[in-house]
């Protein structure tokens, strides 16, 4: 099931809502494609990472009820199309999802390895824990929604239950935020970056 099908049985405005922010000059995207009340959070999340620098979309559900069973597409089937656009027009990803936990934990995915090694760094610098292998969301399918940028590759953050709700996750924004604050603005569509 991707987005069109979801769309058949759930109406926006009703049922969800997507909120979609560009930022001339930024080529890079936070997205919480389970935000709202789907991934609890999760929304929050993103608009903390990308503040007023970054691109951000939202996909969020505003049901009273049965959020997640009624509008959780799979990352990979996620292919809604505002934000499919987003995307073609950035180089960098971050997809803010949010997991089961007991346990403070970041997991990381995607196939921007050197992003999310970076990612890493500075969310464990917080003495947070971070695992980027071994666990259940690697994000390495090319149709993953934060693979699906400019580059072909992103980063799949997933912060787990307990992260999210002892509300923590300001630091781990200003983390991710410090690290895409590092990364060029743009690269020249179709070429190299120059130095």
């Amino acid at each position: 099931m991707g987005y069109a099908d979801l769309a058949k049985s759930q109406t926006e405005g009703k049922d969800y809502k997507v909120l979609l922010r560009p930022v001339a000059g930024s080529s890079s995207a936070v997205i919480a494609p389970h935000g709202g009340r789907i991934e609890h959070y999760t929304s929050d999340i993103a608009r903390g990472i990308a503040g007023d620098d970054f691109n951000l979309y939202l996909f969020e559900g505003i049901r009273p009820s049965g959020n997640y069973s009624a509008l959780h597409l799979t990352s990979h089937r996620f292919d809604e199309p505002r934000c499919l656009e987003l995307l073609s027009l950035c180089d960098h990803v971050i997809a803010v999802h949010g997991c089961g936990g007991d346990d403070p934990k970041v997991l990381l995915g995607g196939l921007d390895d050197e992003l999310k090694l970076a990612i890493g760094a500075a969310v464990g610098g917080l003495g947070i824990e971070v695992q980027s292998n071994g666990h259940s969301f690697p994000a390495t399918d090319p149709t993953n929604i934060c693979n699906r940028g400019r580059r072909g590759v992103g980063v799949q953050i997933e912060l787990t239950m307990a992260l999210r709700l002892n509300g923590s996750w300001d630091t781990v924004c200003a983390a991710v935020r410090s690290v895409l604050l590092t990364l060029p603005k743009a690269r020249p569509v179709g070429g190299e970056q120059r130095e």
